[in-house]
């Protein structure tokens, strides 16, 4: 007769962990892992940036154009023209901008300098006669100056390292520019073949839904880019009006400076109106400069409280906390360019996280088969084109046999 020995019980440590404690631990090693790979993810970026960025800004060009390049193909013109039509009204009118902001910077720029210089004479004459009852000499207000020009010096150096860490020189600038142009001429021209070409890299199950979720994605974008449009053409108009109003000079190349940095939300328009509240003061004094500012100001509340909740919130769908946050965010990680790129990153992935929950796209087929499919279907209708047309001038080409003349008959005698 076996006797069994009894086995000491086994103690699970897991028995004594609450739950929640757990589930807090699961979540956690599963977002650590996350937020190495976004990491990863973003210093690759970073080491990359000088063809990432063009890259980024090809995408919104694209956006931008892509309508005018349906238009043209409706009207019945091929797609060449279309693509073409639309690289030269982007370019002439990049160009027509910045020949407005040079020409009148330059021409004007004299007159700014020698009102800077005056009004800084007038401050300092100021502080000499005992400003808010305390007086200072000349030497002290120059030893403060050049104490503030060896800072502004210390500043401007870390702006100016700040500045070309996104390219280290014009080759590099050069470089992005020519990038940015070739990417977004071939993504007007074939951009759905190279979209399908990223989806092949999926399984195939996945095709559909990330294929709905790239479209919605493509569609967000392109709405921000023609909203933020609106945007800045109202705050470029805003604080430009405004300006004439009080008659400051350099009026254009301050409305085109608003323009381009509105781009930017929130942030854009208020540097760029500190900088015309600066002209106003130099040029008109404290009074001018105040009222400049109450209309930058102004201009900024608009933005803020009508043009981005009711515009910008219907087009692509983001609460104007979120414009803020990730703008603030972008630009603390990656500077002017993740400023630049944060709503509309923001705005896509929405877009396409709202589309793979919703689920309507179950059910549609694989559009990478498909794809290749009609292509194929296409290619093989040239071929069948081709053929008949060779066979057609071969035919035509070939000498017809001419008719044998047929004997008469003899007549009897």
């Amino acid at each position: 007769m076996n006797v069994s020995t009894p086995q000491p019980e086994r103690d699970d440590a897991s028995e004594y962990v609450p739950l929640g404690m757990r589930i807090a631990a699961s979540w956690a090693w599963r977002l650590i892992i996350i937020g190495l790979a976004v990491g990863a993810l973003l210093w690759l970026i970073v080491q990359v940036r000088i063809v990432v960025i063009p890259l980024l800004v090809s995408v919104l060009l694209a956006a931008l154009l892509r309508p005018m390049v349906n238009w043209v193909m409706k009207i019945g013109l091929p797609k060449g023209v279309g693509v073409l039509a639309a690289l030269l009204t982007l370019l002439f009118s990049v160009s027509f901008l910045a020949y407005l902001v040079f020409t009148r910077f330059q021409s004007g720029f004299g007159g700014l300098k020698y009102a800077t210089i005056k009004a800084v004479n007038q401050l300092s004459s100021w502080l000499e006669n005992g400003a808010f009852g305390i007086s200072f000499s000349s030497d002290s207000l120059r030893d403060l100056f050049d104490q503030g020009m060896k800072l502004l010096s210390v500043d401007n150096m870390v702006l100016w390292t700040g500045a070309l860490e996104i390219g280290t020189s014009v080759g590099q600038f050069l470089m992005g520019m020519l990038l940015c142009l070739f990417a977004t001429l071939f993504l007007l021209i074939d951009g759905e073949r190279i979209w399908m070409w990223v989806l092949g890299f999926l399984p195939a199950r996945a095709h559909a839904g990330a294929h709905a979720a790239g479209k919605a994605g493509w569609e967000s974008t392109g709405q921000y880019v023609r909203v933020q449009i609106f945007v800045a053409f109202v705050d470029a108009l805003g604080i430009g009006i405004g300006a004439a109003i009080l008659g400051l000079p350099l009026v254009v190349p301050l409305s085109i400076l608003v323009f381009l940095a509105s781009f930017i939300p929130f942030l854009g328009a208020i540097l760029t109106g500190m900088l015309a509240t600066f002209v106003a003061l130099v040029y008109a004094g404290p009074g001018i400069a105040l009222i400049m500012l109450l209309i930058v100001v102004l201009v900024n509340q608009i933005e803020g409280h009508v043009l981005q909740p009711l515009v910008m919130g219907n087009a692509v769908r983001v609460h104007p906390l979120g414009v803020v946050v990730g703008v603030t965010t972008g630009a603390l990680v990656a500077g002017i360019p993740g400023a630049l790129f944060a709503v509309p990153i923001i705005a896509a992935l929405n877009a396409m996280v709202n589309t793979l929950v919703e689920g309507k796209w179950r059910g549609d087929p694989d559009p990478v088969a498909l794809f290749h499919a009609e292509h194929a279907a296409k290619q093989d209708l040239k071929v069948q084109t081709k053929l008949r047309n060779k066979v057609m001038k071969q035919l035509q080409k070939k000498p017809r046999p001419k008719p044998e003349p047929t004997a008469e008959p003899k007549e009897q005698e």
